[in-house]
């Protein structure tokens, strides 16, 4: 047995995804979602944003060409809860449809009540779940499953 423990895990600094066309996904990932382009590296078809400081974290994007296999994957970006509550209004302006956690349209946030977090979901022009969430100071409640905010304000509290 090794007594020497491993480090302390204090969060994900960076994830990557595959993109079909890179400079769409740059003006997409700048121009629509707002975050800053830390670099592009054009011999490797890769480019780099930075997410809130970049001592704080990073998305990178990796052109795979015209290949007809795709991944779909999924990121979150922790935001305020009044920026997951507009998020809605915000990405329709920007000509994104927002989603529920099953992918059908919904102007609403929903709320995981196992966590609980409100999250609003939406695509990338590649097809990944991007989604918005803020994690919620109230006590999870499972039996809740996922459903719109507004039914979680309206919720009979369960007894503490």
């Amino acid at each position: 047995m090794v007594d020497v423990p491993m480090p302390q895990i204090l969060g994900l600094y960076e994830t990557h995804l595959t993109v079909v066309d890179l400079d769409r996904s740059i003006r997409f990932y700048r121009d629509v979602i707002g975050l800053e382009l830390a670099t592009v590296i054009e011999n490797r078809n890769v480019a780099f944003f930075w997410i809130d400081d970049k001592r704080k974290g990073m998305l990178g994007l990796w052109a795979i060409g015209s290949a007809p296999l795709r991944m779909r994957l999924h990121i979150a970006f922790r935001v305020t809860l009044e920026d997951v509550l507009g998020s809605a209004a915000a990405l329709k302006a920007h000509g994104v449809q927002p989603l529920d956690l099953n992918d059908n349209p919904s102007d609403e946030p929903v709320v995981l009540g196992w966590m609980p977090a409100v999250s609003q979901y939406f695509l990338d022009p590649d097809g990944h779940s991007i989604e918005y969430i803020h994690v919620l100071e109230d006590a999870a409640d499972p039996s809740f499953g996922v459903k719109p905010y507004s039914q979680w304000l309206s919720r009979p509290k369960p007894a503490i």
